[in-house]
This record gives C-alpha cells, sequence and structure tokens, in this order.
C-alpha cells in the first residue's frame, strides 16, 4: 500500500508541475510557490521510494518512521496550500484563455497528491506496532500547520512595497518571522525526541512559547488591517481598478489583493496557534501529556 500511495503521490505531483509549466506558472510568486511545492515533493517521495525499494531505511541515524510521517504530514499541507492559493489566481485570470483548462486539470492533480499524502500518514498509523511520529499528533500538526501558513505569508511579503514604508507594518512582518522560528524549533526539538522529557515541564514549555506567539499575533491582526486599509494612517479602503489591479492578463495578485491575502492569512494562522495554546493550557491543566509516539 506504501508504495503504491508513493507512485501516486509521485505521478499527481508530476502531472501538477508539468500542466502548470506548461501555462506559464512560473510568471508569478504564487506560482513559484506552487511550482517549488510540486517538485519538492516529487524530489522527496522520488527519493523516499528509491530507499525503500533498496531497504536502506536502517542505514539511517534516525527513527524512519518518524521522518517518513513528518515529509508525508508536511507534503500533505505544502499540496493542500498549492490545491488553495494556486487556482486563486490562474483560474481567474486564464478564465478566457486555451490554458484554461490545463489549470483546472492541474488543480485536480494538486488534491490528488494531497489526498495520497493524508491516505499515506493515515495507513501508516494504522499499521500494528508502527511507532507513529510527532507530526502525526494534534499538537505537530498544529505546528506544521503554523509554519505553511507563514510561509505562505511569506510568499505574499516578497513584494517589499507592502511593508517597507511603515514601520508598524514592518513590526508585523517581524511578528510573522519571529513566530515561523520559534515554530520552527520547537518541531526541531520534538523531532530531535525532546518529547521525552518530564511531561510537565515540556508541556509548559509549549504553553508559554504558544502564548507568546497568540500575543504577538494578536498585534499583527491589528496593525495590518489598521495600516493597509485605514485612509486615515495611509492605507487603500477600496480596491482600485486600474494598475496592476485592472481586468488585463496577470500572473500574480495585484498589491491590493496582496495586503488583503496577508490579513487573512494572519487571521487563520491566529487561529492556528490559539488551538495549539488551548490544547498545552488543557494539557498543563490536567498534568499529563499525550506522548508524541505510541505502539
Amino acid at each position: 500500500m506504501g508504495c503504491c500511495l508513493r507512485q501516486l503521490q509521485l505521478f499527481s505531483t508530476c502531472m501538477a508541475f508539468s500542466l502548470g509549466a506548461s501555462v506559464g506558472t512560473w510568471k508569478g510568486a504564487i506560482g513559484n510557490w506552487s511550482m517549488f511545492i510540486w517538485c519538492f515533493c516529487f524530489i522527496l517521495t522520488l527519493l523516499i521510494l528509491i530507499v525503500e525499494l533498496c531497504g536502506l531505511e536502517g542505514h539511517f541515524p534516525f527513527s524512519w518512521d518518524n521522518f517518513l510521517t513528518t515529509c508525508n504530514c508536511y507534503s500533505a499541507l505544502l499540496c493542500l496550500s498549492a490545491s488553495i492559493i494556486y487556482p486563486i489566481i490562474y483560474i481567474q485570470f486564464l478564465f478566457n484563455s486555451h490554458n484554461w483548462d490545463r489549470t483546472i486539470i492541474s488543480t485536480a492533480f494538486s488534491c490528488i497528491a494531497f489526498v495520497a499524502y493524508a491516505m499515506d500518514v493515515t495507513w501508516t498509523r494504522a499499521q500494528p506496532n508502527m511507532i507513529t511520529g510527532y507530526m502525526a499528533t494534534v499538537p505537530g500538526l498544529l505546528k506544521g500547520l503554523e509554519t505553511i501558513v507563514a510561509c505562505v505569508i511569506f510568499v505574499f511579503l516578497s513584494n517589499t512595497s507592502l511593508y517597507l514604508h511603515q514601520p508598524a507594518l514592518e513590526w508585523c512582518v517581524a511578528v510573522y518571522s519571529i513566530c515561523f522560528v520559534l515554530a520552527a524549533v520547537v518541531l526541531l526539538l520534538d523531532l530531535a525526541e525532546w518529547e521525552y522529557m518530564p511531561p510537565r515541564p515540556f508541556s509548559i514549555f509549549q504553553l508559554v512559547l504558544s502564548l507568546l506567539s497568540v500575543l504577538l499575533y494578536v498585534s499583527a491582526l491589528v496593525l495590518w488591517p489598521l495600516y493597509q486599509f485605514y485612509e486615515e494612517l495611509g492605507g487603500q479602503p477600496q480596491r482600485p481598478s486600474d494598475g496592476d489591479c485592472g481586468d488585463e492578463l496577470s500572473y500574480d495578485m495585484c498589491t491590493w489583493d496582496q495586503r488583503l491575502a496577508v490579513a487573512i492569512l494572519t487571521a487563520i494562522n491566529l487561529l492556528v496557534y490559539v488551538a495549539d495554546l488551548g490544547y498545552w493550557a488543557r494539557q498543563v491543566s490536567v498534568g499529563t501529556e499525550d506522548q508524541p509516539r505510541d505502539s
């Protein structure tokens, strides 16, 4: 089953990448992100398949099951993000183009890849005596989702004109960066098996980081829309109908849409951090912690 799922993952990501390349997906930042995701997932899955076919799993100095679960969870989240943001641009702007059907099919293959990776995680967890990786647990998935949403935000922030003119907006960018680094550090510590430290201190450590991230994101959620859409602070409340927001064919979002997208993603990531905070608050209150790995 694992081999069949990996072949499906290879085929679907390859098709999504190929069809995206045929319609000029690389011409915009959103397209570059989607193309990177499909290419990265294809290469990673190919390497995993080669290792498994050659029976080299035992030659690595880390748990192969944990590594495999982590890769599949991240690949599923990445393909999900591509399946959402890719059609927002390309299905809209290529509607009257002969490449519109290819965009639809590319999105469909991206969705198939997401399902294949999610099924791989589910199948791995269902195996008897299988060691479950940290990424397949609730806190692991929340941490992975936090980093993925942050990466999508960074894609939009590649347009530096969104924030360089205002210190408050630069603070928001710093918030996204700090919280991303904190989530990445927690993931690295967990994957390095720091989760076997005494449960209560580890829960308190996670709780403090989650609370800090929530407070930082609350400030970003207030400041970003305030300085981007409030006219008295230099914002633009209405979407313009000229310039890069016109009706002409484009391979990227206009600046106003990018500002709105960052605001929406900030709210989404704040909700994820709140869920993460609630999870660790519960662990601290009951004095126990769900073990990331169970036999």
